[in-house]
């Protein structure tokens, strides 16, 4: 448990479980079940290679943008497996991949991207914005930070609701600027409310690198201000990213009041398909970092701990591609959404001059594109 004492500084520090040869610090072994750990390779996985084709297909003109997760698998992952069903996510940009971990979807997740008719969304965001009611995830608007107030918001309605409903609010580095992160930290702890807001620190906002966002020590520690206490973990390890996680969601859900957390980790990829990193960041520095991968240091855990060789190793990049590219093609099969879908979830009950406005739309001829017959 978290506590409001900040002897041991936690927010100053950097809590870690694996080394970086795979194995476990024994003074901070969490004792995570082994399939749990399974489960989270697999899902680190599947987005390495999601993100991969994703931006092969985006490269191709076949999606028109796309925001890779790479070098920061392991907390999207850690934070879907360590909170219940019933728990609210409002994301940023590098968490969507939580809805596939509690249960959306791949092709409806892939529809999305390409925002055609089998998205539930309607094609209305844009790709990388993925969301969906069905497993308790909120879109995100590219205003950096909006989201912070929204979580905390959401987590006093369900504690005056009486449910046992925590709310994970994250953000980059650069949000931690914004007056929207001061604004949900302070009412989350005046008001105590249930919620874990989660900093993921890649270093990188944009172009502008996180020693220029602030001249904290650390962005945990500016917890300590606010009164919520606060912890500083490796990113890089699904271990010890799992463990604060599982702890910070338990003490919020028992009533002790929100928990701050920042994942010290790296964007090894641009910051989406329109960036150009080689413009402001060295290559020294990201090759530094690749050496710190969060996938290749949970597999070398479980080479160690759960016998995972080469040859499992490919079975499963095989199992991954199939799925994948048989979910593209399923997506790649369906056309735009329906023009009239253009009416839906704005009224509850449409009113007079919207529904003359379909019916005429409904009675004009469909426009071809160019080429078309």
């Amino acid at each position: 448990m978290l506590g409001a004492s900040h002897e041991t500084d936690a927010d100053l520090g950097l809590y870690r479980v694996l080394r970086d040869d795979g194995s476990i610090d024994p003074e901070n072994d969490p004792g995570i079940a082994p399939e749990i750990v399974m489960r989270a390779y697999r899902e680190i996985k599947r987005l390495r290679v999601l993100d991969a084709r994703m931006m092969l297909l985006q490269r191709q003109g076949r999606i028109g943008f796309y925001g890779t997760c790479t070098g920061q698998e392991a907390t999207p992952i850690a934070a879907a497996l360590a909170i219940e069903p019933s728990d609210w996510v409002f994301q940023a940009l590098r968490e969507s991949s939580m809805m596939l971990v509690r249960g959306f979807p791949l092709t409806r997740y892939i529809a999305q991207i390409f925002g055609n008719s089998l998205d539930v969304l309607k094609g209305r965001m844009q790709p990388s914005h993925m969301a969906s009611r069905s497993v308790n995830q909120v879109s995100w608007s590219s205003c950096i930070g909006t989201q912070l107030p929204q979580a905390v918001g959401a987590a006093m309605a369900a504690r005056k609701l009486g449910h046992r409903t925590v709310v994970l609010g994250f953000m980059g580095d650069g949000a931690t600027s914004e007056p929207d992160f001061h604004n949900a930290m302070n009412f989350a702890a005046v008001f105590r409310a249930p919620c874990v807001l989660v900093c993921q620190n890649n270093h990188w906002a944009i172009s502008v690198p996180s020693k220029t966002q602030s001249a904290s020590a650390t962005f945990a520690v500016k917890g300590r201000a606010y009164g919520v206490p606060s912890i500083r973990v490796d990113g890089n390890d699904f271990l010890a990213v799992y463990s604060a996680m599982k702890r910070c969601v338990d003490d919020a859900r028992s009533g002790e009041g929100p928990r701050f957390i920042e994942c010290v980790t790296y964007r090894i990829g641009a910051h989406s398909s329109s960036d150009d990193p080689t413009r402001y960041r060295s290559q020294a520095e990201v090759d530094a970092w690749i050496e710190k991968d969060p996938l290749s240091r949970l597999r070398r855990h479980l080479i160690k701990t759960q016998g995972w060789n080469d040859t499992r190793e490919e079975a499963l990049e095989k199992e991954l591609n199939a799925e994948i590219g048989e979910a593209i093609v399923e997506v790649e099969r369906h056309g735009p959404p329906a023009r009239e879908t253009i009416f839906d979830d704005v009224f509850e009950s449409l009113p007079w001059h919207l529904t003359e406005q379909r019916a005429e739309l409904a009675s004009s001829p469909v426009a071809k594109a160019p080429g078309e017959t």
